[in-house]
């Protein structure tokens, strides 16, 4: 494995200049966002507004107990809030600068899609497969989206269309719609399926004590970021993630932490860590139910903004009771000014994604990562803070 000590902007800049695709770049104009019809419908709370699940830490409040009421006064405290949750999700000690070297295994081309699967390593001997899907046409440089599949035996053969329900192969239908798609497999899961997820969690843990299994998973899914904003035929200010149920829950971090990321879909992975198996050893482990544990995800939400971030429930993992997170980060938002791209969907048809949730899914991601204007040089409503080296895991 590569351990350049370039920057990652530097080697990602070295990489889009040295390749020979022929790809005519051209500039997006500098024109406000197309907001989706529907966003004030997903900022209203339920009929029913429900309580809130747990007493949630007020974002707006400092140290000191004031108000915070301009933007430099929350850049401070979101600063707080992201290093404490690095510190505990722990980091992997991976000098790793560089996206890993690929090595395609497959490739099919059906529909307009080139399909290839590939293998990398995340650290030294340690492989993950995956697939990436692009259009079969590209004639300049197009959105690309990390697709984080849900808790299935086929794992990545579901986003990338082989596999399992039609409407969760958001991989395959992204490339269709002119998006190049990376699905990485969760390290819970390899080719002997066999081994369960609690040897994949000890493995890791032999390798990174102390490391929280969401800390492995918000790194692989930062490794795809990496290897998926190299490619020459990829704009790499146009970033986006989708997940369902397991990778809900892992594109909720990769937002958090990755601001490369411009607009993210979790759909049904149960934002709030009451809602579901948060407490697992794969993810968070049983110190999130320990008397003293006074965080929630409201405190993710809000490092996400201003970016954009749609949370999808059914009323099985997500749906009302998700609403108090949601409007505990959205006063978060308005201090960036503009619209907040915020709100919560509830098709209220369980865990499933129906034809109502996926289309929105695709207008989200085609509004807020495919229409975005030409970076700022600057802050401002429209653009995530940028920084020349994103974090790389937690």
């Amino acid at each position: 494995m590569n351990h350049s000590k370039t920057s990652r902007r530097s080697f990602l800049a070295a990489a889009a200049a040295g390749c020979s695709l022929a790809i005519t770049a051209k500039s997006t104009p500098a024109a406000e966002l197309r907001e989706v019809p529907w966003l004030a419908d997903v900022q209203r709370p339920p009929p029913k507004p429900p309580e809130s699940p747990a007493e949630l830490t007020p974002l707006l409040i400092d140290a000191e107990g004031r108000q915070i009421a301009t933007l430099d006064a929350w850049k401070q405290r979101r600063e707080k809030i992201r290093r404490w949750w690095q510190t505990f999700l722990g980091s992997l000690d991976v000098p790793r600068e560089a996206p890993p070297a690929v090595k395609v295994l497959e490739e099919d081309r059906r529909d307009g899609v080139v399909r290839q699967f590939v293998q990398y390593d995340v650290e030294p001997g340690v492989p993950v497969q995956a697939y990436t899907l692009k259009p079969l046409k590209i004639e300049q440089p197009c959105p690309a989206a990390v697709v984080l599949h849900s808790t299935v035996r086929h794992t990545i053969r579901q986003p990338a269309g082989l596999e399992g329900n039609p409407a969760k192969a958001f991989g395959l239908k992204l490339a269709r719609r002119g998006y190049v798609a990376i699905c990485p497999r969760c390290f819970l899961w390899t080719d002997d399926l066999s081994i369960s997820y609690q040897e994949h969690v000890r493995r890791f843990h032999q390798r990174h004590a102390g490391c929280k299994g969401m800390a492995r998973m918000l790194f692989d899914a930062q490794t795809a970021v990496d290897i998926v904003a190299a490619l020459p035929e990829v704009d790499a200010d146009r970033l986006c993630a989708v997940g369902h149920s397991l990778g809900a829950k892992e594109v909720l971090y990769l937002a958090a932490f990755d601001e490369r990321i411009r607009a993210t879909v979790s759909s049904e992975g149960g934002v709030g860590t009451t809602f579901s198996n948060w407490d697992a050893p794969w993810y968070l482990s049983d110190e999130i139910r320990r008397e003293g544990f006074t965080h929630e995800h409201h405190e993710l939400l809000a490092l996400v903004a201003p970016r954009a971030f749609l949370l999808i429930g059914g009323n099985a993992a997500d749906g009302d009771r998700s609403w108090p997170l949601i409007d505990a980060a959205l006063p978060v938002y308005r201090l960036y000014g503009g619209t907040p791209r915020l709100g919560l969907f509830n098709h209220r048809q369980g865990h499933s994604v129906p034809p109502e949730a996926e289309r929105r899914i695709y207008e989200w991601l085609e509004s807020y990562c495919v229409n975005i204007c030409a970076p700022c040089a600057h802050d401002c409503s429209r653009h995530a803070p940028r920084d020349d080296m994103p974090s790389r895991g937690a």
